[in-house]
């Protein structure tokens, strides 16, 4: 009897085991802890919605049924820790890896096209990103140089040419100190010192804005991820401080407002909440369905990013191939769905750039106005 019942679970275990989905593991090194852990876990939200849905809905390729699975590693939004984190995913055989600060980003970017290979997938608006021109790199966001002279010929004009320094002094902060002071200056301002502090371990903030505010500033340059952000503001505020804020890119008003009054934030600019976006309400009412909050750019363009390299897979035939699915992104932006882009998508460039429509604001009376854009860099 055992013997004539081994034969039929034994076929039983091999037809379920070749019936058995493609399970396609996603790589994902970011800050989940720390003074960073609010941004990490927004990148980590818009992941996590994407490869629910494709999940739920069903994919194949090449005939074959795909499982995304995201593998998360905590780097403490330190450079070293995301090399490390990169080479333990990639030992298990992952080949797609997002990384959202630049930091990590370009510290990893030149093990892209070691043994083993694998494509980066970078949320970071670091235009040294796409000058790397490395080939194994998919950068989300619009890059930061768009912002630079509309935000500074916007405030300067509405508070005057004195601007003071406060932001973050990570790597991508750095950056975006040195290129907004020189925007300044290059429209007639004078830039005082610079008063940066770690927005990741910081957590009294008020002796940099008094040292900011010694020097009688116009325009304040500050952030980092959006909670610190808020605590630069609301300190600034309490010391009396009536002029302007430029808000790097990554702190976001939204979240903000969840931590000082919007009147706080008035005579900002920053990036316009996705909220006020044309077109995003469907993405909008589902992401808080799931969160109980509202989304950022942060969740949003990761979204879409994990739902341009499912499209890319199904176009290239395969999973595993890493260079052949990044030669077909820009055929994937254009083929995906509205309801699946969240922003209008117009593709990805030929250095691997997600070409996307962005918009930026001013904070006035409480209300969110559109700034005028062009865009000049891809």
């Amino acid at each position: 009897m055992k013997k004539r019942l081994l034969f039929p679970t034994l076929f039983a275990v091999m037809a379920g085991s070749a019936l058995a989905d493609q399970v396609v593991n996603i790589g994902f090194s970011a800050p989940l802890s720390g003074g960073a852990a609010f941004y990490g876990k927004d990148v980590q939200s818009g992941l996590d919605m994407a490869i629910g849905e494709l999940n739920k809905s069903g994919m194949t390729v090449k005939g074959e049924k795909v499982t995304f699975k995201l593998v998360a590693l905590d780097d403490r939004y330190l450079p070293n820790e995301t090399a490390t984190n990169v080479k333990r995913l990639t030992s298990q055989g992952i080949n797609i890896i997002f990384v959202p600060h630049a930091g990590g980003i370009l510290t990893v970017q030149p093990m892209t096209t070691r043994d083993p290979q694998f494509l980066l997938v970078a949320y970071s608006s670091e235009p040294k990103i796409l000058d790397a021109n490395n080939p194994m790199t998919f950068m989300l966001p619009p890059r930061y140089d768009n912002y630079l002279q509309p935000f500074v010929s916007t405030q300067m004009k509405a508070f005057g040419k004195k601007l003071a320094l406060v932001g973050t002094t990570s790597a991508y902060g750095k950056q975006w100190t040195e290129s907004i002071s020189g925007e300044w200056k290059k429209q007639g301002g004078t830039v005082g010192g610079n008063n940066g502090v770690d927005y990741n371990t910081t957590v009294d903030y008020s002796s940099a804005v008094t040292k900011a505010l010694a020097e009688k500033p116009d325009v304040m340059f500050i952030g980092g991820p959006s909670q610190p952000t808020a605590l630069v503001v609301k300190a600034a505020r309490e010391q009396g401080f009536k002029g302007g804020f430029i808000m790097m890119d990554q702190p976001k008003f939204e979240q903000m407002e969840t931590i000082v009054p919007r009147a706080y934030l008035n005579g900002s600019v920053g990036v316009l909440p996705i909220t006020e976006f044309p077109g995003t309400q469907v993405f909008v009412a589902q992401y808080q369905r799931l969160y109980k909050k509202p989304p950022t750019s942060e969740a949003a363009m990761n979204y879409m990013g994990v739902n341009v390299l499912a499209k890319a897979m199904e176009l290239a035939g395969t999973t595993t191939d890493a260079t052949a699915i990044r030669a077909k992104l820009n055929d994937a932006a254009k083929a995906i769905p509205r309801n699946k882009s969240v922003y209008k998508l117009y593709g990805v460039t030929a250095n691997g750039h997600m070409d996307s429509e962005f918009i930026v604001a001013s904070v006035k009376d409480g209300k969110y106005t559109r700034l005028r854009l062009t865009k000049t860099f891809k």
